[in-house]
């Protein structure tokens, strides 16, 4: 893989480190390439995507996506209600990760929603009486 693990003695930390440090290879295809890479392909290493692709349901994260990213359907995504389902069953079993929208935000949404429908309902009971 591309990782390598190197573990360091008590003695490897005593002397001044050789490391040299290598500019960053103008070909890397995931450096700054944004969230779709030149052959279409996505790009899971974007930090565009906040770490969306890793984590506990980075797996469904990343089949909801590729799904829709690759859906031809006349409603883009519409083949993938299961993947997007599973993805967001698994982030409700992680609150503290993927945190859902404030259920009081919703209420006072939905209350304002409720008041703003009878004084329209009203207003245009009274333009229909005036005229």
């Amino acid at each position: 893989g591309k990782d390598r693990i190197i573990f360091a003695t008590k003695e490897d930390h005593e002397t001044p480190s050789s490391a040299e440090l290598v500019a960053d290879d103008p070909d890397d295809p995931y450096e700054e390439q944004g969230l779709i890479l030149p052959n279409g392909d996505i790009n899971w290493n974007c930090p565009c995507l906040g770490g969306m692709a890793s984590g506990p349901c980075g797996e469904q994260f990343k089949s909801a996506f590729s799904c829709f990213h690759y859906s031809t359907e006349e409603i883009k995504g519409s083949d993938c209600v299961d993947q997007f389902r599973a993805m967001q069953e698994c982030m409700q079993k992680y609150p503290d990760l993927y945190p859902q929208e404030d259920e009081n935000e919703e209420k006072e949404k939905s209350s304002k929603d409720l008041e703003a429908t009878p004084m329209e309902a009203s207003a245009a009971k009274e333009e229909k009486g005036s005229s």
